[in-house]
């Protein structure tokens, strides 16, 4: 059995409950964008310097987002692929509130950061399991590629 096969179905045997699995389908996405967007509020004038070649790129979201679409290419290429779209999308989304919102990006990912994990761990207490990252912290990145090994799925790909 491949790794990304045996990580999924491991996380999987603690995300059985549907009221759960509802929450993370909303709470996931929302806690990988508040990530992103609380990374990307890191000042990165020195990033730029030491990293030009990402020209307007260059902030701390893109680099740490790179190193994670790297983890997924090890563990599923196809896979990788969706999650590099889901990745582009925060970070475009990150842009556009740290440019537009009245309030600033860090504000708003804290915010929905914190609401997030309120959701997901009574979700756990629904389940009655706890989250599997307690157990091996890879599994926060798991969560998001367990998602998205459904939708390839449900569109008849292979990951």
């Amino acid at each position: 059995m491949r790794k990304i096969d045996e990580l999924l179905e491991e996380y999987g045997l603690s995300h059985q409950n549907a009221t759960n699995k509802f929450i993370h389908w909303i709470c996931v996405p929302a806690i990988f964008f508040s990530i992103t967007g609380l990374v990307y509020s890191i000042p990165a004038q020195l990033l730029a310097t030491y990293l030009p070649f990402l020209g307007s790129f260059a902030n701390w979201a893109t680099v740490v987002l790179i190193a994670i679409l790297i983890y997924y290419v090890t563990l599923s290429p196809p896979l990788a692929l969706g999650m590099f779209l889901f990745s582009a999308v925060c970070l475009a989304l990150a842009n556009l509130l740290d440019l537009l919102a009245p309030v600033p990006l860090w504000a708003i990912s804290l915010m929905v950061f914190v609401v997030a994990w309120i959701f997901q761990f009574y979700g756990h207490k629904i389940e009655g399991k706890k989250p599997s990252f307690l157990k091996d912290v890879q599994f926060l990145l798991i969560g998001p590629a367990w998602l998205m090994h459904f939708i390839y799925k449900k569109l008849g790909l292979a990951y």
